[in-house]
């Protein structure tokens, strides 16, 4: 299953360059920096969208983390994704495209490419990826930090955002971490990692 934002986006039109004042510019580019502060863990929080589909959809999500490793040579991120839908953990990895210039990232799932525009604020512990920021039918805004639970302030610095995009709180859907069913499996592909890499540094060293 693609990412939350993903399914907001779904065949996304090039990015129009007229923004609303109050409104922060969401064609920022990307810089290895931007990729720096959205390295490691991060909680899906909450999303709204207007995209037809997308509601039905993303109800179902109860609770999602990833874990984004950038690569600055590339311009890709590999992410793996734990997402509790209904009553099971579904797991994916796959690499995401970095387009510095326009400041967005996508994915391509089933032959169509997926974007999302990176919105940083000044907390590093949180990001925003939009969708459609100036089509009022379409537009959505996803949220992620770096802890399972946004602080008030955090949560407030999505709700402003929302507002100058012309959307409303009560159009936002929001994740419960007590309802993940991923954390075995976490703690799985954790301790099959370390076995890995121990596995590897014990190679190296016979040769």
């Amino acid at each position: 299953m693609a990412l939350p934002w993903a399914l907001a986006v779904l065949s996304l039109l090039p990015l129009l360059d007229a923004q609303s004042p109050a409104c922060p510019n969401f064609s920022v580019p990307i810089t290895n920096a931007s990729l720096d502060q959205i390295s490691g863990k991060w909680f899906y929080i909450a999303s709204a969208s207007r995209l037809p589909g997308y509601k039905e959809k993303a109800s179902k999500i109860h609770a999602s983390f990833y874990f984004f490793t950038p690569n600055h040579t590339e311009d890709t991120i590999l992410f793996r994704e734990y997402m509790t839908v209904g009553d099971q953990c579904l797991y994916n990895s796959s690499s995401l495209k970095v387009q510095r210039e326009n400041g967005t990232l996508s994915t391509s799932e089933n032959g169509t490419e997926h974007y999302g525009q990176l919105v940083l604020s000044k907390d590093p512990k949180i990001f925003m990826l939009a969708s459609f920021p100036e089509d009022k039918q379409n537009m959505g805004l996803s949220f992620f930090a770096d802890q399972p639970e946004a602080t008030p302030e955090q949560m407030q610095q999505f709700y402003d955002y929302l507002t100058c995009m012309g959307m409303d709180k009560s159009e936002v859907m929001y994740t419960d971490e007590k309802k993940n069913l991923c954390l075995l499996l976490e703690k799985q592909h954790d301790e099959e990692r370390k076995k890995e890499e121990e596995r590897s540094k014990t190679g190296t060293a016979l040769d």
